[in-house]
């Protein structure tokens, strides 16, 4: 009986020596799932007011319009006509045209001719993107962009609304935050985060009535100062095309200050383009 008291005894010891298991905390997963559950929600709304599968499938955009500079939200002229001609994900034709007095957009050449070597006759400019090469084509002839303007318009094209609706969504790792609502562009919009593996986030406003996207933001920091910036675009004037909802006004903001503005005047989907609108071949630039 002694040997069988001691045996509890040392039983009894043992267990009261094992440390309880930590309870989880059921409260703040369930919130975090919550958050990621509602952000993903949104988003699935927003990509069915943009035109659901027609906006997910569509694979080139032309577009035409007027653009302006801004400094410190003055504009710096009348502004310039632009077309653009995109195609999904990595190829990127910008065109400015030069003023003609009558304004007469149809009787500017389509596309804007690539000039063969080099020539003391003024032409329209052509910039032109292709996977992570960037070129500008002139009267001066075709050379190869500045490395920082190459940098910058990956780091945009990476944060697009494409990019991260129709790519982002669907990578391993991604994280969706729900942070409430604001005001985005003078619209009361639910406010979505999207975090993608390599750390890189974008923050989209979607309006509450509509679900249609009316802002985006991300941050990004300069290696060379260490100062943060911060990228917006606003979005205005939606009209259907083709099945897909088209903002017509565009604004872009750089660290609170209006940088640009963009108005549409004509906008089609999947026309046919011809590989040689994102070739060209240049030396390098000098930096």
């Amino acid at each position: 009986m002694r040997f069988a008291f001691a045996i509890l005894l040392s039983l009894a010891a043992a267990s009261a020596q094992t440390p309880s298991p930590t309870p989880s905390n059921p409260a703040a997963k369930t919130a975090e799932d919550e958050s990621a559950q509602r952000a993903r929600a949104l988003l699935d709304k927003a990509i069915e007011a943009l035109g659901g599968a027609a906006y997910l499938s569509y694979s080139t955009r032309s577009e035409e319009g007027r653009t302006y500079s801004l400094y410190h939200s003055q504009t710096r002229g009348p502004g310039t006509i632009y077309r653009r001609f995109y195609r999904y994900a990595d190829k990127d034709r910008l065109e400015f045209a030069l003023e003609r007095g009558i304004g007469v957009y149809d009787l500017i050449p389509f596309p804007i001719p690539v000039p063969e070597g080099k020539s003391n006759k003024k032409t329209d400019v052509a910039i032109i993107h292709n996977g992570d090469k960037g070129f500008e084509v002139s009267f001066k002839g075709t050379e190869q962009e500045e490395a920082k303007d190459t940098r910058d318009y990956i780091r945009s094209r990476e944060r697009s609304m494409e990019s991260v609706l129709r790519k982002w969504m669907h990578e391993p790792g991604v994280a969706l935050f729900y942070d409430g609502t604001a005001l985005g562009n003078a619209n009361l919009a639910d406010k979505v985060t999207i975090t993608n593996s390599r750390n890189e986030s974008v923050t989209l406003f979607l309006d509450t009535a509509t679900h249609l996207p009316v802002k985006k933001s991300f941050a990004w920091r300069d290696l060379s100062d260490k100062y943060q910036n911060v990228e917006e675009e606003t979005y205005d004037n939606y009209k259907p095309v083709q099945g897909i909802m088209t903002p017509y006004t565009l604004s872009r903001y750089y660290n609170g200050d209006l940088v640009s503005e963009r108005f549409l005047s004509k906008i089609k989907y999947n026309d046919e383009l011809a590989d040689s609108l994102f070739e060209a071949n240049a030396k390098p630039a000098s930096n």
